[in-house]
């Protein structure tokens, strides 16, 4: 689970309902169908009418990646991985490698093993795996524009439904206090929009774009491993090239952690 989407969602219902509590707002004023109706409701219908099929039933997947983590490589684990492959494949040559293929669960990092093995020319392992990592970004880009889109129609949506609510109000202005409570009601699909769109959604799509990148970021330490072992580089090097994708603090600790800065083979 990703603690943070759920702490962060948390949160923002938490604000809301205490600052309304505390301006003397009575939470009640929330239970207005018409307004649920034209925000969410509206929300989802002008998101269908932004994207195809194909990319909206994607959304649960989303949902999912949003508030889970994802078991995927990690920078940490990759770079060690590297080095002790240069050494078997500096030692037993590249066909050794079958080995090291069998224990890898992550089908990119196989799959550049693999070409590696097969002694594919590096211009064309390089070429294959970028290509793969940029239809990924146009994946992942299209996920998180759902989200933003969202964002944007949300508050537009929100000022729409005030004005309905104004238009009800107004009709009637005999009764004042029946007339302001109505205004009051109209304004609560103002704060829907504005609290859905700018808590959720918007941040929703900020969190995959975040996400999006750190994978391709793994992506690219795999490429420049794959192909510095198919070179023969050093596992030292390889150390040193990999570890520069590290915040300095976690590259010391990852040093200390393995000891391998000490014994690498040069």
């Amino acid at each position: 689970m990703d603690k943070t989407s759920v702490i962060g969602v948390l949160l923002g219902v938490v604000a809301l309902l205490v600052g309304m509590v505390a301006k003397g707002t009575s939470l009640a004023v929330l239970v207005n169908p018409a307004a649920i109706l034209i925000i969410f409701v509206g929300t989802i219908a002008a998101v269908l009418i932004a994207f195809p099929t194909n990319e909206i039933k994607n959304v649960p997947k989303l949902f999912k990646i949003l508030f889970s983590d994802q078991k995927e490589q990690k920078i940490v684990d990759v770079i060690p991985f590297f080095v002790e492959c240069s050494k078997v494949a500096r030692q037993e040559g590249l066909l050794s490698l079958g080995n090291k293929i069998e224990e890898v669960e992550d089908p990119f990092l196989k799959q550049g093993l693999q070409m590696t093995m097969d002694g594919m020319e590096p211009e064309y392992i390089r070429d294959t795996m970028e290509e793969e990592i940029a239809a990924m970004q146009d994946r992942h880009a299209v996920g998180a524009g759902i989200f933003t889109q969202a964002g944007t129609y949300a508050p537009t949506l929100g000022v729409l439904g005030a004005v309905l609510g104004l238009i009800a109000a107004l009709g009637d202005l005999n009764d004042m206090d029946a007339l302001g409570y109505a205004i009051a009601a109209a304004f609560v699909a103002t704060l829907f929009g504005i609290f859905s769109g700018y808590v959720l959604w918007h941040p929703f799509a900020n969190k995959l774009k975040r996400k999006s990148k750190q994978e391709v970021m793994v992506k690219q330490i795999i490429v420049e491993g794959v192909l510095s072992i198919q070179q023969g580089v050093a596992p030292r090097a390889i150390e040193e090239k990999l570890l520069v994708y590290l915040p300095i603090r976690e590259r010391n600790k990852l040093q200390s952690t393995d000891g391998k800065g000490a014994d690498i083979d040069a």
